[in-house]
Parts: structure tokens; C-alpha cells; sequence
């Protein structure tokens, strides 16, 4: 009988375990906002989810840092922070001007000199990550294989995708050094 009766005590508080364990799963998927994002959002999740992975991250970089750090330069002829994201900005339209869409009327010669403030940065940051977002969402694999001609080399249009994002990534890297020299964290990595 006691074997039995063990089994049964056994079996209840497990099943009391197992309820409370759902009640409190279901409490905490009811606050996801209040979650981080996952760090790894788009991560081995191919080009288009690569891309919203390193645009997240530039976007939320850029909104972390204090707007007197996008002056911050480590030394004097290397690009200061806002100098960093607006060449992000104009490389971003210029690759993909190579592969069809064209560049922005209002995109002018030398903004990264003239633009300077977080929030003008963040605007042409944001505008730029989700032109490429679009472009890259319509591309078909014809279009993707289509050669093109730059800097006297020939490339594909895939190609090009992937100098944007490589280029990107690049200079995430250069930007988590600005934010680490300045006493600024990386949101994802707190």
C-alpha cells in the first residue's frame, strides 16, 4: 500500500509543480514587452535577417549614445562618431544605387561633415538601413545574379547585397570601439 500511496502523493505534486510552472510561464510571455529584445534576432537567419540584425543594433547603438559623443573622434583626422554613421548612410545608398534604385535627391556631398545632431543622424541612419531593407525584400534571383560594373571591377547584384552588409558589420565593430571608449555599453550586451 505504501508504494501506492507514495505514487499518488508523487503524481500530485507533480502535476501542482507542472501547473504552477504553466501559470508562471504564461505570467511571463504576458509581459514580453517588458523583455529585452533577443540579442540574436535575425542571427543564421539568412541575408534579410542578418540585416535587420545589424540594423538593430546600429539603430539602438546610435539611440544609447549621448548626443555630445557623436563629436567624440579617438584621434584628430579619424572620423568622429557622426562621421561613422553618415558614411554608413552614404555607402548604404550608393551600393545599393549600383544594384538600381537611385540615390536620394537630398542626400548631399560631404553630409557627413554637415550632419552632425543624433536625431539628423539617426534619421539618415534609419532611412538608409530600411531602404536596403526594401530593396533587398523585392530582389528576385534573376535580378540577384544580374552583373554590375564598379570601381573598375565587375560584381553581381548579390554581390553588392553582400558588400552592404559586410560594410555594416564593419563598422558596427568601429562603433562598439567609439561607444566602449566613451564609457557607453552596447544595449544587447548589458
Amino acid at each position: 500500500m505504501k508504494p501506492a500511496n507514495v505514487s499518488n502523493r508523487s503524481l500530485r505534486t507533480s502535476a501542482l509543480v507542472s501547473m504552477c510552472a504553466a501559470i508562471a510561464f504564461l505570467a511571463v510571455a504576458g509581459t514580453s514587452p517588458m523583455r529585452a529584445q533577443d540579442p540574436l534576432d535575425g542571427v543564421w537567419q539568412g541575408y534579410d535577417g542578418e540585416w535587420r540584425h545589424v540594423s538593430a543594433q546600429l539603430i539602438a547603438l546610435a539611440e544609447a549614445t549621448p548626443e555630445k559623443n557623436f563629436a567624440w573622434r579617438p584621434a584628430p583626422g579619424v572620423r568622429s562618431t557622426s562621421e561613422v554613421y553618415m558614411h554608413i548612410v552614404d555607402a548604404n545608398f550608393y551600393l545599393l544605387s549600383v544594384t538600381g534604385p537611385k540615390m536620394p535627391d537630398d542626400l548631399k556631398e560631404n553630409m557627413d561633415k554637415t550632419v552632425t545632431s543624433k536625431a539628423e543622424v539617426i534619421r539618415w541612419l534609419k532611412r538608409s538601413l530600411e531602404a536596403v531593407k526594401q530593396a533587398h525584400l523585392k530582389e528576385t534571383p534573376q535580378h540577384l545574379a544580374l552583373k554590375v560594373h564598379i570601381e573598375n571591377r565587375d560584381a553581381t547584384v548579390d554581390g553588392m547585397y553582400l558588400r552592404i552588409i559586410v560594410h555594416a558589420n564593419e563598422h558596427m565593430g568601429q562603433l562598439v570601439a567609439y561607444a566602449r571608449m566613451t564609457g557607453v555599453v552596447p544595449p544587447w550586451s548589458k
